[in-house]
């Protein structure tokens, strides 16, 4: 499904139309064109509340994976290889109506996650994504876990 040769415009509706996301009601509303944010959103439907009525827990943590994985690869190029590693979830308040998230790579944090990486070995950059309402409350924190290295050129 993925491909580094993609457009941000291309991601989004790829995206968009995936199985997961359609099922759960997860929308990506942008990509910026730099490959560096990526925003997204979920309305409270009857096919994605939990038993007490409010954001099913599973479709909260769909939001925001696995888009640094992506924004990553897309970052740092076929040089790479950059694989979700682990996540920690945090509720905070029940989700009710519209929650999104906002995910970003910052210079600072690819400058750092390149200088880790130069000696091939890896790297386990952690980044927090928050889960915020309509009222721009934070219903859920995430921090999310990678693995990056750069690719081993067989020189033989």
């Amino acid at each position: 499904m993925f491909d580094l040769n993609w457009t941000p415009r291309r991601m989004k509706f790829a995206l968009n139309l995936y199985g997961p996301y359609l099922g759960a009601g997860v929308r990506i509303t942008y990509i910026s064109p730099d490959w560096r944010e990526l925003h997204v959103r979920m309305k409270l439907r009857w096919y994605n509340r939990n038993a007490v009525g409010t954001h099913f827990g599973g479709s909260l943590y769909s939001m925001v994976d696995p888009h640094l994985m992506l924004l990553l690869m897309q970052l740092l190029g076929r040089g790479y290889i950059v694989w979700d590693q682990a996540a920690r979830f945090n509720f905070r308040k029940p989700g009710k109506g519209i929650v999104s998230a906002r995910i970003a790579v910052s210079e600072e944090e690819l400058s750092r996650i390149r200088a880790a990486t130069a000696d091939d070995e890896p790297c386990r950059p952690v980044f927090e994504i928050s889960i915020t309402d309509a009222g721009n409350e934070v219903v859920a924190q995430v921090s999310k876990a990678l693995y990056v290295r750069r690719k081993v050129v067989n020189t033989k």
